[in-house]
């Protein structure tokens, strides 16, 4: 199936749930009125694809899982980000040991199909990054086509060309280096810039802190304040940090990725892993982000006042998707669940969006690299 096929797949499904979700909205007031063949009707289809409260399970592929391409394995894939300029979807490898820094390149979310051979990520002076000095967690495409990609590892936000060699970087805030690796560093270790993502408009990039700064954990422990850094773009191209946005998780959970789609709104997974019961993810959508409160000189978000926490709305719980029929080998609520770090927007159709999700199996036996395709209704 070619790209453009896929997207009109995308598309068709999302005009299928719009249908579905706006005749269930249009006669949720009168259900009692309706003849019971009718109501179960409406609630067969969704109780048969819903992943309440508002977005419908399309289907997933395991096509990547533990796929060799060219004598290079295919995993670690942590991200998510079309590239026109190469007319298919990118994802970078997070790290595996000291291989070189990837970024791989597929096409058809519904069933993925490697298109080349992987962008291989290099400093200014051509020498690889590999997983020993780079964690890379976020991508986003540029309108010119270079890359923008987060690490974990300082963190890092470094913007490549199309040869894969570092142009240049984007400035992080002290206070968000690693605690212990520098005086100011208030970040924990392998839950720093996770999620990266960049506006329609191509004019603004943001990047989202996994786990909280410690000097933003409150004095019981509660450690759900995260912090967003927003960057916007001059007319010469020139990228310029304006201002930190603070959000707020559910207990327990990591933002593992965040995405922008529509005028001025981000749609945010968060996740979490608990080995008993398996992975757990939410997806909420947040709008009006250009007048979310400036948080860059609040020291302690605990003592902010709510006011200047942007607002959320649930989308999507993931455990409660369908499964699928979807094979899983750890223990799991659902088993369509996995290790999802990479998301993206794929279409949009009158405030109804396709959403794919993609799984970072960290090259093990007990994980997938799975791609699951959702239709939502988005704020």
């Amino acid at each position: 199936m070619s790209l453009t096929t896929s997207r009109r797949a995308l598309i068709a499904a999302a005009s299928t749930a719009a249908v579905v979700l706006t005749s269930l909205a249009a006669t949720a007031g009168a259900a009692q009125a309706q003849p019971a063949s009718a109501a179960h009707g409406i609630g067969g289809i969704l109780a048969g694809r819903s992943c309440a409260p508002s977005a419908l399970a399309v289907d997933f592929s395991d096509a990547l899982d533990k796929l060799t391409y060219h004598g290079i394995e295919v995993g670690g894939l942590s991200s998510l980000a079309y590239d026109p300029r190469s007319l298919a979807w990118a994802s970078t490898v997070d790290n595996h040991a000291s291989d070189p820094a990837r970024i791989w390149f597929f096409r058809n979310p519904a069933n993925p199909v490697v298109v080349r051979d992987p962008l291989v990520l290099k400093r200014p002076d051509g020498t690889p990054y590999d997983g020993t000095n780079s964690d890379n967690e976020g991508l986003a495409v540029l309108p010119n086509g270079d890359y923008v990609v987060s690490s974990e590892t300082e963190p890092s936000i470094r913007i490549f060309g199309r040869d894969g060699v570092q142009k240049s970087s984007l400035p992080v805030p002290a206070r968000f280096a690693v605690t212990g690796t520098t005086p100011a560093g208030q970040a924990t270790s392998n839950a720093t810039l996770e999620g990266l993502t960049i506006t329609p408009s191509g004019t603004e990039i943001i990047a989202s802190m996994e786990g909280a700064l410690s000097g933003d954990v409150a004095a019981n422990g509660d450690a759900t304040l995260h912090r967003f850094l927003v960057y916007d773009a001059d007319r010469h191209g020139n990228w310029t940090l304006t201002k930190q946005v603070a959000y707020r998780a559910q207990p327990g959970n990591r933002i593992a990725e965040a995405t922008a789609y529509g005028r001025d709104s981000l749609l945010v997974e968060e996740a979490s892993f608990n080995a008993p019961v398996g992975n757990d993810v939410q997806l909420y959508a947040v709008t009006g982000l250009s007048r979310a409160k400036n948080v860059s000189a609040v020291t302690d978000l605990a003592t902010a006042p709510a006011a200047d926490v942007v607002r959320k709305s649930l989308v999507a719980d993931l455990v409660k998707c369908p499964t699928l029929g979807a094979p899983s080998r750890q223990t799991q609520a659902n088993p369509l669940l996995d290790n999802y770090e990479g998301m993206a927007v794929t279409a949009d159709v009158a405030g109804f969006a396709g959403v794919s999700l993609i799984s970072d199996d960290n090259f093990g036996a007990t994980q997938y690299t799975r791609v699951l395709n959702l239709v939502a209704r988005l704020p």
